[in-house]
């Protein structure tokens, strides 16, 4: 089963980074969110990946054209003809195609693009710039249980500041820690899809959130897998050093390998 990365925003509210390299090439703990994204879904069994370049697509390609050597042991011997031995490594099974889906296309327009390398059936779908603990075993069964063309991960983001417990004469017993919002659920990307959803896509101009996802709604054909679990997207700064601290204090929810 395919699982395609959307990789080619801008990523304007992280610009403190993102004017060097895309969003998705960002690093936590010195590996890029993306390589985080590919290795929830690979602890599942899911290896073959679809990436859509946008933005800076080319420092994605360097980085997947030298990761085998990056990850290897090797001796470089210039004696004999610059002779190059691997002697272990540690990269990964997968397969990685990546698609250059254009600069200024929007979401379901590169999923658009990319039809042609996705097989006939059920593939998935996620934003490059966000990471969960979300079961993708339990998610896919989810999907297939109820049989409809789209299921998305819908989860209840934390507030971005504490609150304060308190009564009607404004008494306060306690604090919250970054309580749950308003209590809504919201789109936090992780799709299952069937590959008719891509009948609803059309050019580059097409929001996969927009028309196609409001399409399907519509028609009863969009469920939602509540995972109450670990889900933090990387929109700022802010985020990116919350998840190093994550990451470097080994607390990181989302790194089930």
């Amino acid at each position: 089963m395919k699982v395609v990365i959307l990789a080619g925003g801008f990523g304007t509210r992280i610009s403190e980074e993102s004017h060097l390299k895309p969003k998705p090439m960002i690093e936590i703990g010195g590996k890029p969110i993306l390589w985080h994204i590919m290795k929830i879904y690979s602890h599942y069994g899911f290896d073959d990946f679809v990436v859509c370049l946008g933005y800076k697509g080319q420092v994605i390609k360097e980085f997947f054209a030298n990761y085998y050597l990056h990850m290897s042991d090797v001796t470089f011997d210039f004696r004999d003809s610059n002779r190059l031995t691997v002697h272990s490594n540690a990269a990964e099974p997968w397969k990685v195609t990546l698609v250059d889906t254009g600069l200024n296309t929007m979401t379901g327009g590169r999923v658009k693009r990319v039809a042609p390398y996705l097989e006939e059936g059920t593939f998935m779908l996620t934003y490059g710039d966000g990471v969960s603990d979300v079961p993708i075993d339990r998610l896919l069964e989810f999907h297939r249980s109820h049989g409809k063309t789209v299921t998305v991960t819908a989860i209840q983001p934390a507030g971005r500041f504490g609150a304060l417990d308190m009564d009607e004469k404004g008494s306060v017993s306690g604090f919250q820690e970054k309580p749950k919002g308003d209590g809504s659920w919201i789109n936090g990307g992780f799709f299952v899809l069937e590959r008719s959803f891509l009948d609803r896509l059309g050019d580059d101009d097409t929001v996969l959130e927009r028309a196609p996802l409001e399409g399907v709604a519509k028609d009863g054909q969009l469920m939602a897998y509540r995972h109450r679990g670990f889900w933090q997207p990387m929109d700022t700064l802010r985020d990116k050093i919350k998840l190093d601290e994550a990451w470097e204090t080994g607390q990181a929810p989302w790194k089930i390998w």
